[in-house]
């Protein structure tokens, strides 16, 4: 058979999760072929996130070479897909998550967080929002490029420390540099983090799809993602407002979800837990959403929306 194209951003990082998927089709008897590509995301530099204002910042090319039929499959970090995907198109996959912690990152073997005005190196909206709620006397800066580009910036003086997902680090080879993990539990994750989504054409060949799902997929993940995405969904969020979720699976097939808001300031807090039977993922995640939404969330995500214009 023809080998599957993989549609990938060009980083070392994303190289590295196309590189996994490539690997896991072979173990299938699936050939494949990575197509790097560069998004806008890649692109512009010089704003944050929240200021490119458009969604899939990180995806949208990759999906057009889907729908142009040049690639079968795209691989994207799973905390960077949209909240809503376009009827043409469906996430086929999401492999085994990693841990899903933050972690904080310094070149100083003697790097503490509770030094006061330390400057902590993120892009992202939720780490700022959540920093200034439970580290107050730190300072944000804004951080962007690959992960390599990040390091060069802190290794100059730019920040004292930088603040990451641990999944990337990890598989970058820079656990040496972890200074600080930080509890998911207060510093919940984003909606997807530690997990590697893979999406695909909707009119994709049925069979190619069945065999490519049953080589990818790891079903426990799958499961606390679909709740995850439900709740972002509901939430009509994405990367850019500081919502998080984190879902976790049990032994007796009970699904637990934690997510919630928090404000750009980090000074309001709305969130909820409830659990589930794995079977009813979506709906939990609406419901936690919902929930989040009617005591206090809705108004924090109109505050957002105005203070950005």
């Amino acid at each position: 058979m023809n080998p599957i194209r993989l549609a990938t951003r060009s980083s070392r990082l994303a190289l590295w999760q196309a590189e996994r998927v490539a690997y896991l089709l072979g173990q299938a008897g699936l050939p494949s072929e990575i197509v790097p590509m560069t998004t806008i995301g890649d692109q512009v530099l010089d704003r944050s996130l929240a200021k490119i204002g458009a969604k899939g910042v990180f995806t949208e090319e990759l999906e057009e070479s889907l729908r142009r039929g040049e690639t079968h499959l795209a691989v994207h970090s799973a905390k960077d897909v949209q909240s809503s995907i376009p009827d043409d198109l469906e996430l086929l996959a999401f492999l085994e998550r990693e841990r899903v912690n933050d972690v904080v990152l310094s070149f100083n073997e003697q790097f503490s967080l509770d030094k006061p005005g330390i400057v902590l190196g993120t892009s992202s909206t939720r780490r700022k929002a959540q920093l200034r709620r439970f580290y107050p006397e730190a300072t944000t800066a804004e951080a962007r490029g690959n992960l390599q580009t990040r390091l060069r910036k802190l290794e100059e003086g730019q920040y004292d420390g930088l603040v990451l997902a641990y999944a990337g680090v990890h598989r970058m080879g820079y656990d040496h540099l972890v200074r600080h993990t930080l509890s998911e539990t207060r510093f919940v994750p984003a909606t997807g983090q530690g997990s590697v989504a893979v999406e695909c054409a909707r009119d994709l060949d049925a069979d190619l799809k069945i065999r490519i799902q049953a080589a990818l997929d790891h079903p426990a993940t799958h499961a606390c993602l679909r709740a995850e995405r439900a709740f972002l969904q509901t939430m009509e969020g994405g990367c850019s407002i500081p919502s998080f979720a984190l879902a976790t699976l049990n032994a007796a097939g009970g699904l637990h979800l934690h997510a919630g808001i928090i404000s750009l300031s980090g000074e309001e807090y709305v969130d909820d837990t409830q659990t589930a039977p794995a079977a009813d993922a979506y709906r939990l995640g609406t419901s936690v959403a919902d929930s989040v939404l009617g005591r206090g969330g809705r108004e924090i995500l109109a505050s957002i929306r105005e203070h950005r214009g």
